[in-house]
């Protein structure tokens, strides 16, 4: 069934009338409801239903579609004291729900991921002086708390007590002689960036992308502009350009980054640019810092919010610019629940609000690339890093011929640059995008390998803390003292390189070297980034040890040598974007080595140096290597070129999913220009305790994939304890 169409229009309804209200569940229908007495409705009004037993709140989708009995209508419950769900939002959860074949519940539970959100918030209590305080006997800390109180607006007691250096007691004590009074407080909004505060001085080709953009932002029509700039050019100045604009005109900005909990710096290049922080949206937040942040950009009073992709859901009621920032990150792709790419679906949300839509990236993805060659997007460049600073030299060293020494991992001419480094008081940086201590665990005496029970992956050692771990589905065990195969003690041995153990070689070559490791194990949230940020910049480390979250966008710039480990890992296993992603991640990489007067070296240790990746990275010729891959994807039909849809089959009952994957297999369409593959065992054949099987379609890009898939599911007849899911445009392959 497809998903019910929004209303587009305002309609409004009556006591007496029947709506149609969706719910945030999994559900492809909105469900009829009476409108009660003393009580109007309009389209888009978030409301509360009875479901069933109990209640839950949804949308007003249009007028009911009549077909419950009207002895069974049950009354709208009330309505959420918030503003409505704007009508763009509306028909974005549509489109998204037809694109990817999902549930229009389930799409819109992602616009009503904060539930509180729907009603204001309760007043604060704050403390304030009281005109009419008694004299008391002060101590020095009492003495801090008033003259803090006399300094500012009301504040909440915690806050006041930090700001004053004592402890909460200290104010309660104050409070309870009459010295201080608590008062209420509305809660404010956040205040506005100041777009006409001036910003960096541009260099000419900074200017002309910067007023281009600029042009997009004022004219209030749909557009998409690739910015691409190598490393250092300065594209987040030039785009911020655009983002005053759109705030000249009273609008509001997205902008996406792919880390969001690592984006101290661009946080703090925005406040020097206008004046304040945005408001920020992602998953580390607080629950009540998320519902203060939803309800001020339901009510259009977050001038900018800077978020995950999960931020492209908010209720922005008057949307003028969206930026995605690095546009070609794979994060952008969400591969749980509703399947979709964030940097595509901007795109969508830009056209459906008619407004302009920026990408930006250093390494554009072949997509974006395309779709500048067909002249649907426009393109900027800026070709130089900012100050006249120059590009990094990138060597490559083939460890074939020139190994590292037995049992470490740093070959003998990047352990001389990092000396040459530091002896220059420079600072260096260690990649390899494999967290923990040792991608696999064996016993030397009878081979056993240390494997995931629920999942089809070898459990990763992190010694520094003491576990074995799956990255896939978070399952953990201490290390045994013995085998658990051939109870042989003392038999474990770690193979192969993460950057817990190539830290503890680096340690033994440079043990006067300050160290520190940087892994989405070590680096856990928005403080620890920027505390890794600011002691990086404060030179309290000298070399650098991280995976793929110290690649993207930061400037350090005393940093001048970048060597790869292993910059091979990622092209094997006949991954379709395998070539394309290493490229961009080693690129990536490669940017954060030299910026302004201090020129930088990147060194890529290989087994494959003949590889078009390395040849691309070493010549600095990335158009001819994005040519190339282009090319190659042409010839085999496969995206930018062709469409592919992937189906995955999974279940706990092994049997039942085999027969389910067979039965698509016998059902699959074959048209023309239609090609199906499969099914066959995913490559992790077992996730999370539930079996897969894959199968890939793909058609010539005309074809829209979604009428075959939805006509396929329909015709095939499937176990009911098997789940069937659809991700069109895949991205992985896992």
């Amino acid at each position: 069934m497809a998903p019910p169409t929004p209303s587009d229009n305002d309609d409004v309804f009556a006591a007496g009338e029947r709506v149609a209200v969706l719910l945030p569940r999994p559900l492809t229908t909105a469900y009829d409801y009476r409108v009660p007495d003393g009580l109007t409705l309009a389209t888009g009004d978030i409301v509360r239903v009875p479901l069933g037993p109990s209640a839950m709140s949804g949308v007003v989708w249009g007028p009911g579609t009549g077909e419950v009995d009207d002895t069974k209508l049950r009354d709208v419950a009330a309505r959420h004291d918030c503003p409505a769900l704007p009508a763009v939002l509306r028909r974005f959860v549509r489109w998204v729900a037809d694109y990817t074949l999902a549930d229009a519940g389930a799409v819109l539970r992602m616009a009503m991921s904060i539930p509180e959100a729907f009603e204001p918030p309760a007043p604060t209590s704050a403390i304030a002086l009281d005109p009419d305080a008694p004299d008391i006997r002060l101590t020095p800390a009492r003495q801090r708390v008033l003259d803090a109180a006399s300094e500012g607006p009301p504040r909440p007691a915690a806050e006041l007590a930090r700001q004053a250096g004592c402890t909460p007691g200290v104010v309660a004590g104050l409070v309870s002689q009459g010295a201080l009074a608590k008062v209420t407080m509305a809660l404010a909004p956040p205040p506005l960036p100041e777009h006409a505060r001036p910003g960096v001085e541009l260099a000419d080709d900074q200017a002309a992308a910067a007023a281009a953009l600029v042009d997009s932002a004022a004219a209030r029509d749909f557009s998409v502009t690739l910015l691409d700039g190598v490393p250092g050019a300065g594209k987040t100045e030039v785009y911020f350009e655009a983002v005053a604009e759109a705030l000249r005109q009273g609008r509001q900005v997205l902008v996406l980054l792919p880390e969001i909990a690592l984006s101290a710096q661009w946080l703090e290049r925005f406040r020097r640019r206008f004046g304040v922080a945005p408001v920020v949206w992602h998953s580390e937040l607080a629950r009540g810092q998320r519902r203060q942040a939803w309800r001020w950009i339901a009510e259009g009073v977050a001038p900018v919010v800077v978020g995950a992709r999960s931020a492209l859901w908010l209720p922005f009621p008057d949307l003028g610019l969206v930026i995605v920032d690095e546009e070609h990150d794979a994060s952008f792709k969400q591969e749980d629940g509703v399947i979709y790419n964030a940097r595509d679906m901007a795109v969508v949300r830009a056209r459906l609000g008619a407004f302009a839509a920026v990408l930006v990236s250093a390494t554009p993805s072949l997509e974006t690339v395309a779709n500048v060659g067909r002249g649907r997007y426009g393109h900027l460049a800026l070709a130089a890093r900012h100050g006249g600073a120059a590009l990094p030299d990138i060597a490559v060293i083939d460890v074939k011929a020139e190994p590292p020494p037995r049992g470490q991992w740093i070959a003998p001419k990047l352990r001389q640059a990092l000396e040459e480094c530091f002896q220059a008081g420079d600072q260096a940086m260690l990649f390899l995008n494999r967290r923990g201590y040792a991608p696999l665990t064996l016993c030397r005496t009878c081979g056993h390998r240390f494997q995931c029970p629920t999942c089809s992956a070898w459990l990763v050692e992190h010694r520094l803390l003491g576990r074995l771990q799956c990255h896939h589905c978070g399952h953990r065990v201490r290390p045994p003292k013995a085998c658990p195969e051939c109870e042989t003690e003392d038999s474990l041995a770690a193979c192969g390189p993460g950057v817990e153990r190539l830290a503890e070689e680096a340690a033994a070559l440079f043990p006067d070297q300050r160290l520190l490791v940087a892994a989405s194990d070590t680096v856990t949230g928005p403080k620890a980034a920027a505390d890794l940020v600011r002691r990086i910049e404060d030179r309290e480390v000298d070399l650098l040890i991280g995976t793929q979250i110290v690649a993207k966008g930061y400037h350090f710039p005393h940093l001048t040598l970048v060597g790869v480990v292993d910059a091979d890992l990622g092209l094997s296993g006949g991954d379709l974007r395998a070539a394309e992603r290493t490229y961009q991640l080693l690129y990536q990489v490669a940017g954060r080595a030299g910026r302004a007067e201090r020129p930088g070296r990147v060194m890529l240790q290989t087994y494959m140096p003949e590889h078009p990746v390395m040849a691309a990275l070493a010549s600095g010729d990335r158009d001819a290597f994005t040519e190339a891959e282009q090319l190659a994807r042409e010839v085999a039909g496969m995206p930018p070129h062709g469409r592919l849809a992937a189906l995955v089959v999974s279940g706990k009952d092994e049997a039942a999913v085999d027969q389910a994957a067979r039965e698509l297999g016998r059902t699959a369409p074959r048209p023309d220009g239609v090609h199906v593959w499969g099914p066959a065992p995913a490559p992790l054949a077992l996730l999370r305790g539930r079996h897969r099987r894959r199968l890939l379609m793909r058609t010539q890009r005309h074809i829209a994939p979604q009428p075959l898939l939805r006509e396929w599911i329909q015709r095939a007849r499937l176990p009911k304890k098997v789940r069937v899911q659809i991700d069109v445009d895949p991205y992985s392959f896992l």
